[in-house]
């Protein structure tokens, strides 16, 4: 479809992102979504357009990382170069943080001329979205009393119940895979857990996926060993989603059986939810011992499943025998980055290329949220883009 064609359907969807954070994807509309969806599409075909979508001339885009990170922290820095604002980095351990600053002060002190705040804050169970409101809270009563020229947007750039940014990298991954999102109707994704030799990892991912794909009719499956389930919450909303969209959506506690006939499959490794309650009490105490010697009894628990590993023997119980293999990265490779992992080194290597794919997306569905956000109408803006399109490169 052309970008004609692409933006004015674009125009037609009935979005309401103006002016909104983006927090959790289960928050908007299934145009609100579609609209990202376009947007970023619309974006990436500018780049290779060598068209230049840049509609800040100054400004910050702030990001505030309370864990490791490769590719979200290099998507949003991207997601801001390309929109052309810069990035300020904030390393709390160098703020005022550490003296007492609080939440509400630190929201302030950063936004004079900020446009977005993008946050990463996983580590706790319980907090990581509530710390995003409270900063949400405090931006809002700045800009309600003139402190503030303008109220930045804030994109969940992960949290302890949500990853929208891959989670939605991931949907136009297989949006442009399949052809469309009506070809995703009926599907079947499995996200597994695999196998880890480290613990703590975020529920976010498969908590994302479920509640994600759910909405567009697919036959979500939701596979773990007893023991390893995830915020009871999260896996009602992606049940009712699929009644909702005509899909399906199941638990299992087998991963051969849950792979049988898929479609596609997300073998991708996560704590237990009551291990992350224990383990975020002992984090708020600051209870090393404690942390010490649960990290041991997980390790030894996660130790009985090494078997939950994707390799090709599980691949063969796929459709066709040959799944479309996804992953949010770095995975756990059998082999390569670790003894026993996530997935046989062979299967990864196979789909390697499509991971890296599927990662490539995120930046522009960063910069999809942004200028959503901005601009109450970004059909009218990218229409004016490709209308008069600036270079990006001037001298090839």
């Amino acid at each position: 479809m052309n970008l004609k064609k692409r933006i004015k359907r674009l125009g037609n969807l009935d979005a309401k992102l103006h002016g909104k954070d983006f927090l959790l994807t289960w928050e908007k509309s299934e145009s609100d979504l579609m609209a990202i969806l376009e947007v970023a599409d619309i974006l990436k075909t500018f780049r290779s357009m060598n068209i230049s979508p840049r509609v800040f001339d100054s400004g910050l885009g702030v990001s505030i990382f309370r864990d490791n990170s490769t590719r979200t922290r290099f998507s949003f820095a991207s997601a801001c170069n390309l929109l052309g604002l810069a990035v300020q980095d904030m390393d709390e351990e160098k703020s005022q943080i550490a003296h007492g600053e609080t939440v509400r002060e630190t929201a302030q002190m950063i936004s004079f001329l900020s446009d977005f705040i993008g946050i990463r804050d996983d580590i706790f169970l319980g907090e990581g979205n509530r710390y995003m409101r409270e900063v949400a809270a405090s931006l809002d009563e700045g800009y309600a009393n003139g402190v503030l020229p303008h109220r930045p947007g804030i994109v969940n750039l992960q949290c302890d119940m949500d990853h929208p940014t891959q989670s939605m990298s991931d949907l136009l991954h297989l949006r442009n895979h399949y052809g469309s999102l009506e070809a995703l109707k009926g599907k079947k994704i499995v996200m597994s857990w695999a196998y880890s030799p480290s613990y703590g990892k975020p529920l976010s991912v498969p908590q994302g996926i479920i509640a994600l794909m759910t909405r567009f009719g697919m036959n979500v499956e939701l596979a773990y060993p007893e023991g390893y389930e995830l915020i009871p919450e999260i896996v009602d909303i992606a049940g009712k989603n699929a009644k909702k969209s005509g899909g399906s959506f199941k638990v299992s506690n087998s991963m051969s059986e849950a792979m049988r006939n898929a479609d596609i499959v997300y073998p991708k490794s996560w704590a237990p939810y009551k291990v992350m309650e224990q383990r975020t009490e002992l984090l708020k105490k600051g209870d090393k011992q404690g942390l010490v010697e649960l990290e041991k009894t997980c390790l030894n628990h996660n130790a009985k499943h090494k078997d939950w590993e994707y390799n090709k023997e599980m691949m063969k119980l796929t459709r066709k025998k040959d799944a479309l293999y996804m992953h949010c990265l770095p995975a756990d490779i059998s082999g390569v980055s670790c003894k026993n992992g996530e997935v046989a080194a062979d299967v990864f290597d196979k789909y390697r290329l499509m991971t890296y794919r599927e990662a490539g997306y995120k930046p522009y569905i960063i910069a999809a949220m942004m200028l959503t956000y901005r601009y109450d109408n970004p059909a009218k803006v990218l229409k004016a883009m490709l209308k008069e399109p600036y270079p990006r490169v001037a001298f090839e």
